[in-house]
């Protein structure tokens, strides 16, 4: 069951309703264990330059891991934490007014098996400022529910240019058997996806990927927060091998990232 928090106490109707009502506002998620996660520092980052973007307010980012802290279980037990900054001041009409961000913290328990790999199909979609990861979600899950209605898993979101930018919810890498390909577009900056380019001892490069050039690879992996880092097993038509090495070994590079205490 998930546990809801507003500044470290527990979350009141009235202001729920306020982020349900506006929808504006950014967020970040992250798996904790132990008290401890993986890329805590960049994590905090992204909150503080969205909320700039997004607010034009700062945020004060101890208090943030203060809030993350108390909300985390007792037992150490793994949990999926999302933080959502939003200000439950801001109405329809002024959303220009000067803004006083709020903390919303959630948690709910991590999944206890790694899932399996993902059939995708590409759609055409480009997010709203897709260098922020704020709460407009709706484009993202309807492509999502239109592919799974379709017999697919998840969405891959191509460009005005046709060109692979990241999944619904998540990065992309791909292998063509030699490097780790990033694809060059206007996406999310990922922590997971920045964890990993740090960690993969191997060649990488980035550079543009088109829905019709994906046979050239053998494997690709989705990266998030929430699963890390998951093979993917076709895109559209074109299979991809989820049980190829190359795969292991970047589950591998990734999990042996030391994780932050909080």
């Amino acid at each position: 069951m998930a546990e809801i928090e507003i500044d470290g106490a527990p979350a009141d109707p009235a202001r729920l309703a306020a982020l349900g009502l506006l929808n504006y506002g950014h967020f970040t998620t992250l798996r904790a264990e132990a008290g401890r996660t993986r890329g805590l520092g960049l994590h905090l980052d992204r909150l503080v330059r969205d909320c700039r973007t997004v607010f034009g307010a700062g945020l004060d980012r101890a208090e943030v891991r203060a809030r993350i802290r108390r909300a985390l279980p007792a037992d150490g037990a793994p949990v999926i934490v999302r933080v959502t900054v939003f200000d439950p001041a801001l109405g329809l009409e002024r959303p220009s007014a000067p803004a006083v961000p709020h903390l919303l913290v959630t948690t709910r328990p991590a999944p206890a098996a790694a899932p399996g790999p993902l059939r995708v199909r590409t759609t055409a979609y480009r997010r709203e400022l897709p260098e922020v990861k704020h709460v407009g979600l709706f484009g993202l899950l309807h492509r999502r529910r239109l592919a799974q209605l379709d017999g697919y898993d998840d969405a891959l979101l191509l460009d005005g240019a046709g060109r692979v930018t990241e999944g619904a919810t998540w990065n992309l890498a791909l292998y063509d058997g030699d490097a780790l390909v990033w694809p060059d577009a206007a996406a999310l900056p990922g922590v997971t996806a920045a964890l990993l380019a740090a960690a993969h001892p191997g060649p990488q490069r980035r550079e543009p990927v088109t829905a019709a050039g994906v046979g050239r690879f053998v494997a690709a992996v989705a990266l998030n927060a929430g699963v890390g880092v998951r093979p993917l097993a076709a895109i559209d038509g074109t299979a991809l091998d989820p049980a190829h090495p190359v795969v292991a070994a970047l589950r591998a590079a990734y999990e042996g990232v030391e994780p932050e205490p909080i």
